[in-house]
């Protein structure tokens, strides 16, 4: 039997990894002679950017944030000869809202597939549920490790009893004399405590040590043992501030002599070492919320004696005397029952002898073979066809996502506007209007991706903002090379641009000091909201009040202003519009998409049937006269489309097609409907060559993408606005993939009897 395994694996640091090496291992199998029975093929979940040196079995690697590797990883496993695949499952691991990005995995996987769950929430959000609820239903098998997991699965998540199987977590078959690794460990006249794993707050390890005095009293050879490095998450954002409130504790209740902290992620023989020296196992974790832990898994197969809280897995692995429990953050309940297994050794032996017993039944062989034989019972049966989500779009045919060229285009005061084919042209400076599509599209990257650069570019895009601000509220456009300013007041296009950005910053700010900053100037500008009077300028601010307001429901003021923009839109089609001509004005121009897009977007916040069958009329009519067959033709500004009259095809640009694309992205979130995903994506797709022209507009050496294309074909300057029109297109795509996949989109002007009518 051929299997294939996805999930963590070494040499990344990580208990899953470590879970999912264990599993493969003891599913090899062996006949007599020592011949292998079974052959494995390993998929590894890489995390950010690490790479890693993985040893032979693991034959492919997935990017976390890299939804295109999902889809090549299941195209691989489908044509490798796998008879099943098991999927560890840690919402943490995969990538996208939630781990989203497995499932359309799950939906082209063609074999059989067992998911082991690590993590089973009592209190899911939304997305968590839905995408659980989800995995399972894909699943042809799902295994969990505790009988709170499957009550968990049963009545919250709504899975099958019968699919659900409890094979216990593994623990691998190493063991020690307790004398002899005290005595080499030099521990010999030491009350020794031990606890292992990954550090951070929530696992109570302030509790341990803040019940020592009290335990030293009466058993001043007690030594507690803390063994294992700071969590890679934890790390990443918040560095070893735990650790160093950890020693700073030590410090102050002088207990240097009794706590000893060994920064290591050490290998498994050398851990059940000092699992065996230990006298006592503590997991002193703050919370019950703990489904599996597979820490606590192992020290029972030590055969130590554990004391912890209670948090689920350990409630109902320590029955039966196999333990004790304290209570959450209980310091003087934890030292009493320290000192009274310290004080009663024949306790404290009996507990050690009833966690070795349990331990000799859940070994990585007997584990192992429990795994094989629900692989045998899935191949026994023919595979149960599953109702699959499908979408045209096709991430294979999308390039890799990449800032290479937006690198290029930056620098310390901001994003330069022109380029000559991919090299910056200096001559030209910076205006309002790309930086403020530059922090839009870099906020999208780092909330999908986690892009680090995109990060360090925000506060340049956003300083450039502010710098740009007049003490009316409203903004200058232009800026030179050398910095100087070459207008009073930009236009109100950038103006409308901008407010866009800032809108979205406010509700997706990665920190505090972007939203304090980027709330600062949106409401400096808030004045000059009602004096616009071009319709995009008017349309583009209405697209960041609706951001802003999405995480500012309660802010009335702002809702009065809104309804006060819309309706300006609203007007300018009731001025316009006719039969044959279903419009905002005598004239298909520029951007025209954002025009839709904004009522879509007003909609979404203000349920209003006048504003509703605006937004489809006049998207239908945009869709009617610039995508037919597939094909996106956006209108050239070589000659704009004026009613009654012939439009041009040349001078066609990209801020059009994003345009396109954003209008269909909001339409689908709006109504849930798969046809406005596929319009969606042929539009886009006129960035790759699905246009007029059937020439590519993104360049694969530079990752920029050009400025248009005119009659003698395509423009090859790779400016800003252009590049940035691409990358997000190119995000949105990957978001309104992951939404569908995810759960039916939450329509919230459904039941207004104007949009059944529609």
């Amino acid at each position: 039997m051929k299997l294939a395994y996805i999930g963590t694996y070494p040499p990344r640091e990580c208990g899953i990894g470590t879970f999912t090496q264990n599993l493969t291992k003891s599913m090899l199998g062996a006949d007599k002679l020592g011949v292998q029975n079974n052959e494995v093929v390993v998929v590894a979940m890489n995390d950010s950017d690490q790479k890693y040196s993985y040893p032979p079995e693991v034959k492919l690697q997935i990017r976390q944030e890299q939804q295109s590797d999902y889809l090549e990883a299941a195209n691989f496993i489908n044509l490798s000869g796998s008879d099943v695949c098991i999927i560890e499952h840690e919402f943490g691991i995969f990538g996208g809202l939630s781990g989203v990005y497995v499932l359309p995995f799950l939906h082209r996987l063609d074999i059989p597939c067992i998911v082991t769950l690590h993590t089973i929430l009592e209190t899911p959000s939304y997305n968590e549920k839905a995408i659980l609820k989800e995995i399972c239903k894909m699943a042809d098998k799902v295994v969990v490790m505790s009988h709170k997991a499957i009550l968990f699965l049963t009545t919250i998540y709504d899975v099958a009893q019968e699919k659900i199987v409890l094979i216990e977590h593994g623990v691998p078959d190493i063991h020690f004399d307790r004398t002899e690794s005290k005595k080499d460990f030099k521990l010999t006249k030491k009350n020794v405590i031990l606890t292992f794993g990954f550090i951070g707050r929530n696992k109570g390890i302030e509790t341990v040590i803040q019940a020592l005095p009290e335990v030293i009293k009466s058993h001043p050879d007690a030594l507690y043992i803390v063994l294992g490095k700071t969590h890679p998450n934890v790390l990443r954002h918040a560095g070893e501030e735990y650790r160093t409130y950890l020693q700073l504790l030590i410090k102050n209740l002088n207990l240097q002599s009794h706590v000893l902290m060994l920064n290591e992620f050490i290998g498994e023989v050398e851990l059940f070492k000092y699992l065996s020296a230990c006298d006592i196992y503590i997991t002193p974790y703050l919370n019950e919320a703990q489904i599996t832990s597979g820490t606590l898994s192992y020290a029972m197969g030590a055969g130590c004696a554990v004391v912890s809280t209670p948090y689920w897995h350990a409630a109902e692995l320590l029955t039966e005397d196999r333990g004790r429990l304290f209570d959450f953050g209980d310091i003087g309940g934890l030292a009493s029952t320290l000192n009274h297994l310290f004080d009663h050794p024949e306790t404290l032996q009996q507990i050690q002898s009833n966690a070795y017993e349990y331990g000799k039944n859940v070994t990585w062989p007997k584990i192992g073979k429990k795994y094989l034989h629900l692989c045998n019972s899935l191949l026994s049966f023919p595979k149960q066809p599953v109702d699959k989500k499908e979408t045209v779009i096709d991430l294979l045919l999308l390039p890799p996502f990449s800032l290479a060229h937006i690198k290029r285009l930056t620098d310390d005061t901001g994003i330069i506007q022109h380029a000559k084919f991919g090299i910056p042209n200096l001559k030209e400076g910076y205006c309002l209007d790309d930086n403020a599509r530059a922090l839009l599209m870099v906020l999208m990257t780092y909330k999908q991706k986690k892009d680090e650069m995109a990060l360090d570019f925000m506060p340049i895009y956003l300083s450039y903002i502010h710098y740009m601000q007049n003490k009316d509220g409203s903004f200058r456009n232009f800026l030179s090379f050398n910095r100087n300013f070459l207008d009073e007041v930009g236009s109100e296009d950038s103006f409308g641009r901008t407010i866009w950005a800032l809108g979205y910053l406010i509700g997706n700010a990665p920190n505090d000091a972007y939203y304090q900053t980027g709330k600062l100037v949106f409401f400096d500008a808030l004045p000059n909201f009602d004096k616009l009077k071009s319709i995009r300028s008017i349309a583009n601010t209405i697209i960041g009040i609706c951001y802003y307001l999405k995480t500012n429901s309660s802010d009335e003021p702002m809702m009065g202003v809104l309804k006060n923009l819309t309706d300006k839109l609203i007007e300018q089609y009731n001025l316009h519009h006719s039969e044959n001509w279903k419009w905002f004005e005598l004239l298909l121009a520029y951007d025209n998409g954002i025009l839709p897009l904004a009522l879509l977007h007003s909609a979404q916040i203000i349920p209003d049937p006048e504003v509703i069958k605006v937004a489809m009329a006049t998207m239908e009519f945009l869709e009617e006269h610039t995508l037919k067959d597939g094909t996106l033709s956006v209108i050239g500004n070589d000659k704009w489309f004026a009613k009654d009259g012939e439009r041009s095809f040349f001078a066609q640009q990209p801020i059009d097609a994003m345009a396109m694309v954003l209008m269909f992205h909001q339409a689908f979130l709006l109504t849930g409907k798969k046809e406005y995903l596929n319009k969606l994506f042929d539009s886009f797709m006129w960035f790759l060559g699905e246009n007029d022209l059937r020439m590519s507009l993104y360049d694969y050496e530079t990752k920029g993408c050009c400025d248009g294309f005119e009659n003698y074909g395509i423009n090859r300057n790779q400016g800003a606005e252009s590049s940035l029109a691409y990358l997000i297109s190119h995000l949105t795509v990957l978001q309104a993939y992951e939404e569908f996949y995810q759960a039916d989109p939450v329509k919230t002007w459904e039941k207004e009897p104007s949009f059944q009518e529609l």
